[in-house]
């Protein structure tokens, strides 16, 4: 079963850390293979920050954790914004995938979240688009000039 929680600082760290590190470090690979960034450059200094002191980099934002029993499966950052909410770092270990368990941190993270709700996506990360698709999200203008990034809105 997959409970979902707010993640505790200084308690969370090393989980926190291993998870957003999970998920940059094969962000950045999808991104070497697709020739959007050199093959094993390091990682850009505000991304090792998220790993180093994810306390800090996500201040003011909510990390929730997903669990499977006690195995952490799962992580997504929620900020407020002034016009809404945004996610970001939605990710899933590998051994969970195809369980419910990204589908859990979103609706964890819609949970009271204003509208509307944005977010970000590689345009190959399909998985990832079909699940914010299937959350009610949809295509909106791009506010991101990075290319191949897709950029979704949730609205009431």
């Amino acid at each position: 079963m997959t409970s979902v929680r707010t993640a505790v600082f200084p308690d969370d760290h090393a989980t926190v850390s291993a998870l957003v590190g999970a998920y940059l470090r094969r962000t950045e690979a999808e991104k070497a293979e697709r020739g959007l960034v050199a093959e094993g450059a390091p990682l850009a200094e505000r991304y090792a920050r998220e790993i180093a002191d994810p306390a800090t980099a996500f201040a003011g934002r909510r990390v929730l954790l997903a669990e499977v029993g006690s195995i952490a499966a799962g992580i997504v950052v929620v900020a407020a914004s002034r016009t809404g909410t945004e996610i970001s770092r939605l990710w899933t270990a590998r051994s969970v995938r195809g369980r419910g368990v990204g589908r859990a941190l979103v609706d964890a993270a819609l949970e009271h979240a204003p509208r509307p709700v944005r977010l970000s996506v590689w345009r190959w990360r399909e998985p990832a688009i079909a699940l914010y698709r299937r959350c009610g999200f949809h295509v909106a203008p791009s506010w991101d000039d990075r290319p191949d990034l897709l950029c979704l809105e949730l609205s009431a």
